[in-house]
């Protein structure tokens, strides 16, 4: 995991115990979070928040999967990171494209057009799709 030792030394993340319950309740909630957002219509005002909000699952997925190797990550580039360290550099590279995507949202006002939400979203539903397959597979094999 020579990829997150950066974040490690500049305490942007810590080591800590390997928490099954902790990812157990991080899968639930994304769980639930995918079915409300899979609900909501996609249009020009919700488009900004449908996205953000696909991320976070995202996002949860990897922290759930973080947590079970014995991490706390407590910047965003960390998950990419973390991914990489894995050996999952194509769930790393889709993840990190939509951290950039949501950041635009969040810290710099970009807007979403419904179109590209509507392609980000079917992208994320299967980027959500592998990254809980291997939490699922992680899970069952953790003590």
């Amino acid at each position: 995991m020579a990829y997150i030792d950066e974040f490690l030394e500049r305490g942007d993340a810590r080591k800590s115990i390997k928490d099954k319950a902790l990812a157990k309740s991080l899968l639930d909630t994304a769980d639930s979070d995918l079915r409300f957002i899979s609900c909501v219509e996609i249009t020009p005002d919700s488009a900004r928040k449908v996205t953000a909000n696909y991320y976070d699952v995202a996002r949860s997925l990897v922290e759930a999967m973080a947590v079970l190797n014995g991490l706390k990550i407590y910047k965003h580039e960390g998950f990419t990171a973390f991914l990489r360290g894995c050996g999952k550099n194509y769930l790393a590279e889709k993840f990190d494209r939509f951290r950039k995507i949501r950041n635009g949202i969040e810290y710099f006002g970009n807007n979403a057009l419904v179109e590209e939400t509507m392609q980000n979203v079917r992208d994320l539903k299967e980027l959500i799709a592998k990254l809980r397959k291997q939490l699922s597979e992680e899970l069952e094999k953790a003590v």
